[in-house]
């Protein structure tokens, strides 16, 4: 009895119920070896095959791996033959070390729903050419859809003997559909198998990095727009330089993370290509169709060169330089809220729900989700190091090698998702203290740029008007004073140009209102800004 009959599903409703949304944690991994993945898992939930849409990523931790099967993995030479779908040639089992060794199924399970979605488009391409029946399509398709559905209610048996996502999921079709599973990778190897996957999965990712770049910058915004009109001291070189706008220093990270989003795209852009049919590295003589399955899986086109398509890793690369500057950009944010948590600053209080205490200091109250923040971007800038180390010296096609590139992916995708929630949840909890920033703000002459630029507006040199200023700034120093305490004789006396007039352009406040130029801290500016970014975000 066929499985498409055994299920009672249709063949016209199982290419769209087998790739239904991921709901749950995949099942344990079973194995006498256990291999824990160094982040939470990310699942993806699966589109239909004959669809342009793609899987959306979903956090979730992974299940515990479980001792079932383990007996299975340490089976006899006979056995072991008979379970290693690529094992005609060979007469002996491999030792449980090199098996071991050679796993990635406790970390590439997590590519389960790609995987499916690509082999679901894969058989609906065969059937299509004439190299697989309709009838054997649709039992490979609905078994397909039962593998799915095993793996989301914890029923699906990870096999470590099976060695990767891909073997396990094809050896469970060949148990659950026998015949019709082994036409499945007709014109396919693992090598451009799992490249699909992981581009598929990387495009899922770069979605859900995008959404959470938007909420971070949407939490930005409204802390500027909280905050409107308090003006802060400015550093350059972590020394006071001018005054600026609480709300024009947050959206300059609302800028940065436009040109994250602005990577990340391009990135999703250039890596939606399929690898698909291009098989072990030199294609197939057989009568496939790259382009309906390209087309299936929502991709823009078919990749044009076999080798290239199953050898590079170059996409993944892309993503972890994009993921490593949203982390710098990130880590630049977070510094700069632990310096002003301090009490030296004083500028920014954390509420409560994301501040931490000490275990022996009882009046400790730490902004421990920003220091997090600043830590873990040095691990996703090491994730991006290693696959850059791992591709420069390999030949080319496929090596297995590059079996090592998915877990710093994940763990890349995994920490700055969480870098960017954490971030997001802190600028909704914080305050800024008006009165600390106000005492403030009388150090270190912000306004002295503004007195140069008022010795332009009277004709003078701007290089003249820099040594005018320079010898005043000495005066007030000297006195300990600001620069609009001093009195106009004393500014005549360095130079005759100055007027009644000087002090509207001294004291911060005057300062903030001289700045006129496109994309300044003047008021007017700053509200353009504001204005832009409440539009495009839909705020």
């Amino acid at each position: 009895m066929s499985l498409a009959v055994a299920l009672n599903v249709s063949g016209a409703s199982r290419c769209s119920s087998a790739l239904s949304a991921a709901r749950s944690p995949s099942a344990p991994l079973s194995s006498a070896h256990q291999h824990t993945p160094r982040h939470a898992a990310l699942r993806l939930a699966s589109a239909p095959a004959v669809s342009a849409s793609r899987p959306a990523l979903q956090m979730s931790a992974p299940n515990p791996p479980s001792a079932a099967g383990s007996e299975a993995a340490a089976g006899g030479a006979a056995e072991e033959k008979e379970q290693k779908l690529w094992g005609g040639r060979f007469e002996e089992a491999v030792t449980p070390a090199v098996e071991r060794f050679g796993q990635s199924v406790s970390f590439d399970q997590k590519l389960y729903a790609v995987d499916i979605q690509g082999s679901t488009a894969h058989a609906n391409m065969l059937a299509k050419q004439g190299l697989m029946s309709e009838a054997e399509r649709d039992a490979v398709v609905a078994g397909l859809g039962e593998i799915q559905r095993r793996i989301e209610a914890g029923q699906f048996e990870w096999r470590l003997d099976r060695e990767d996502v891909h073997m396990n999921v094809e050896a469970a079709l060949t148990d659950l559909v026998g015949e019709p599973a082994k036409k499945l990778h007709t014109a396919r190897s693992r090598n451009d198998q799992v490249c699909t996957d992981v581009r598929l999965w990387c495009c899922g990712a770069i979605a859900q990095l995008l959404e959470r770049v938007a909420r971070l910058q949407t939490a930005l915004v409204q802390l500027a727009g909280a905050n409107e009109g308090l003006v802060v001291p400015g550093y350059t070189h972590l020394q006071r330089a001018q005054p600026l706008l609480l709300a024009h220093v947050l959206l300059a990270y609302v800028e940065m993370l436009e040109r994250d989003a602005g990577r990340l795209r391009d990135c999703s852009a250039r890596l939606n290509f399929s690898p698909l049919g291009s098989c072990a590295l030199a294609g197939t003589g057989l009568p496939i169709d790259r382009h309906h399955t390209a087309q299936a899986l929502g991709f823009t086109a078919p990749l044009r060169n076999s080798v290239d398509a199953v050898s590079d890793r170059d996409f993944v690369v892309e993503l972890l330089a994009a993921n490593s500057i949203v982390a710098v950009h990130l880590s630049r944010l977070a510094e700069e809220w632990v310096l002003w948590a301090s009490e030296e600053f004083g500028f920014l209080t954390p509420s409560d729900r994301v501040s931490t205490g000490s275990s022996i200091m009882p009046q400790k109250k730490n902004p421990d989700p920003m220091e997090l923040v600043r830590g873990k971007s040095a691990r996703v800038i090491g994730d991006l190091t290693t696959l850059l180390v791992l591709c420069k010296g390999l030949p080319l096609a496929y090596n297995r090698d590059l079996q090592e590139d998915k877990e710093p992916l994940f763990d890349s995708v995994d920490t700055v998702l969480a870098m960017l929630e954490v971030t997001a949840e802190f600028a909704l909890n914080v305050s800024f203290n008006r009165h600390r920033i106000a005492q403030s703000l009388p150090a270190g002459h912000l306004d002295a740029t503004t007195l140069a630029d008022y010795l332009v507006y009277k004709g003078m040199p701007f290089r003249t008007s820099h040594d005018v200023v320079g010898r005043a700034v000495a005066i007030a120093v000297a006195r300990g004073v600001e620069l609009s305490a001093l009195s106009l004789s004393e500014l005549r006396a360095l130079n005759p140009i100055f007027e009644d007039d000087v002090y509207s352009f001294l004291g911060v406040e005057n300062s903030i209102s001289k700045f006129r130029s496109f994309g300044s801290t003047g008021a007017a500016c700053v509200d353009e800004q504001l204005k832009f970014w409440r539009d495009k975000l839909q705020l």
